[in-house]
């Protein structure tokens, strides 16, 4: 054998290894690279979330997911908007003028919302963060009074709120259920967690 090809094969053999050494070193560092960017769950935990509101009827509650929480979104009846009137003296804070959970200034009446028939809440009891049932049927049930006007009730300890995510006297959730920031980018289109325009 000559002494040129011996060092043709070393060439060949050294350029080969060099290759697939560069592929594996890719392919491992292109997943190693990628873990560090935000996942797109990530990325919405502090986003703001849009919703679309429109097949949302009279009497529903639908539930988004804002900075790991649950959001509720409620399209009350006229028999509910009516029906806060009737719980203003039975209310802990019925003007939500607690600090605690501040209420944005366009939530701070009778209906806490900017549109009386829409309902924004965090659905997190504010007692020790039990997520409470919709109670929406009125009359008499079980862990209810006989006058039940319909609302929310955390099965965990009994705090009831009515339909504005109201607190009741003498329970245990020391606060209203919070109104996250929130405003409407259409008639059927809402903004979780943005109550500005940029």
């Amino acid at each position: 054998m000559s002494d040129q090809q011996v060092d043709q094969g070393k060439r060949t053999w050294l350029i080969a290894t060099g290759c697939a050494g560069a592929v594996g070193g890719v392919a491992t560092a292109v997943p190693f690279v990628s873990t560090f960017t935000p996942s797109e769950r990530a990325k919405a935990a502090g986003a703001a979330v849009e919703v679309d509101i429109s097949s949302l009827k009279p009497g529903e509650k639908t539930t988004v997911e804002w900075r790991g929480k649950p959001v509720w979104i409620v399209r009350r009846t006229p028999e509910q908007l009516e029906s806060l009137k009737a719980t203003d003296a039975q209310l802990a804070d019925p003007k939500s003028d607690r600090t605690a959970y501040p209420t944005p200034e366009y939530a701070k009446n009778q209906w806490r919302s900017i549109k009386p028939e829409i309902f924004v809440a965090v659905g997190i009891c504010s007692h020790l963060g039990c997520s409470p049932s919709d109670k929406f049927q009125t009359g008499a049930q079980p862990s209810l009074p006989d006058d039940w006007h319909g609302g929310f009730l955390c099965p965990c300890h009994g705090s009831t709120f009515d339909m504005a995510g109201r607190v009741f006297k003498n329970k245990p959730a020391p606060d209203n259920l919070e109104v996250p920031p929130h405003m409407y980018l259409s008639d059927s289109k809402l903004l979780i967690g943005e109550d500005k325009k940029a």
